[in-house]
């Protein structure tokens, strides 16, 4: 009978539970301390490489299944998970960039991004412009000698503008320049980031993931991706992201490698509804402009038939459950605060991809340096579709417009 002062049995029990068990789900490893059978393992194991364990922060077989998916999901072949979206931004400027460089961010981008070029990265001395995003002569114009990273977001998160990727990509490989793209909208399914012609010959360097967004698809996992095809410059994040003590937690990545399955049957369920709901506020008299990629006379429309492969055997082009519309100038903004108060169904708060419909009314004038040609004037609202049906959706907003936009 064992000691009952001596509970160390709790501790190095002999017992191991036998190998082979399998199902749907994988296993959840969760550790700081990661054990070596002998000193020589100890000394032998690197981190930087998914041959071993060495410490919890920079890996488990839990985060190393889900990188391994997430780069299958983008058509990568590196990955490396961060604490959120806004960290694989943070991550990739950091690692890539020093004193005296200059990054280039698309004038609709991701606000956070432009906050982090104006803030950290001008303390560290790395300069950065905006470009208009629909004028690739622009972005040319632009990029000189100590440009070393441009950023493209297809479409424009707030005003969705669909930029002429293409051209854009070009332009970069023909002037040596890497390019990073955030691909949160497309998630690895719309498009292929490192595919874009869909011929294996064009693509980004790396392509950023808030896996936040429709790879969660619960609205409660913070996380972010950065997804590479080239080791050198995996490494090169890798290093930074090791120096930054950046890590995911194991249950956020369990709740990540659950959801991964149904991620392609989500985005095409909330892109249909959101088509549908999009279709009948393009007909409301207060709607002055609709911003939706797949509808014909939206910014960039053409650009989204051209990478998201609309026609190309049968297709009709996946284009999420995102987009936005400019109410008429006529409404004031107190008028739009109380048709989206009123809602039921629609709750006011940011991001996307969850099963909950969403909405956020945005002012461009604090957003843009200067007022798009191609946007009506009036007040941007964005719509995140969720999961409810399109009938609940649009009677939630008809009930609520004849209120307070009649």
């Amino acid at each position: 009978m064992a000691d009952p002062a001596d509970l160390s049995g709790l501790i190095h029990h002999p017992y191991r539970p036998p190998e082979g068990f399998d199902a749907p789900q994988p296993g959840v490893h969760k550790a700081s301390t990661v054990y070596f059978p002998n000193v020589a393992a100890l000394r032998a194991r690197d981190w930087r490489e998914k041959a071993g364990y060495t410490y919890g922060l920079h890996g488990t077989p839990t985060t190393y299944l889900l990188e391994e998916r997430i780069a299958h999901l983008e058509g990568g072949l590196q990955c490396v998970l961060v604490p959120s979206g806004l960290s694989a931004i943070s991550t990739t400027g950091l690692a890539l960039l020093k004193t005296g460089d200059e990054v280039l961010i698309p004038d609709n981008a991701y606000g956070p991004n432009k906050a982090f070029a104006d803030g950290e990265l001008q303390r560290l001395g790395v300069q950065h412009q905006l470009y208009d995003p629909m004028d690739v002569a622009d972005l040319a114009r632009r990029i000189g000698a100590q440009t070393k990273l441009v950023w493209l977001e297809a479409p424009g998160s707030v005003s969705m503008e669909f930029p002429d990727l293409i051209a854009q990509i070009r332009l970069c490989r023909e002037r040596g320049v890497r390019v990073a793209l955030d691909n949160t909208w497309g998630a690895g399914l719309a498009f292929q980031p490192f595919d874009v012609l869909g011929d294996g010959s064009l693509g980004v360097d790396l392509s950023i993931h808030a896996l936040t967004k429709y790879p969660s698809g619960g609205g409660d996992v913070l996380m972010g991706a950065i997804t590479t095809r080239d080791e050198q410059l995996h490494h090169q994040i890798k290093l930074c992201h090791m120096r930054l003590g950046l890590g995911v937690g194991a249950n956020d990545a369990e709740l990540m490698l659950r959801s991964l399955p149904s991620i392609s049957v989500r985005y095409v369920a909330q892109d249909q509804t959101a088509r549908q709901v999009a279709q009948w506020l393009q007909q409301q008299p207060f709607c002055a402009q609709l911003l939706h990629p797949a509808f014909a006379g939206a910014p960039g429309h053409e650009h989204w038939q051209q990478v998201c492969r609309v026609g190309g055997h049968g297709s009709a082009g996946l284009a999420a459950g995102l987009f936005s519309i400019m109410v008429h100038e006529r409404f004031q903004s107190s008028q739009v605060d109380a048709w989206l108060n009123d809602l039921k169904l629609f709750k006011l708060g940011y991001s996307w991809g969850g099963p909950v419909s969403l909405v956020v009314p945005y002012d461009l004038r604090d957003m843009r340096s200067d007022w798009p040609l191609h946007l009506q004037p009036g007040t941007l609202v964005r719509f995140s579709i969720g999961l409810e049906s399109a009938q609940a959706l649009v009677h939630d907003l008809q009930r609520s417009a004849a209120l307070h936009l009649s």
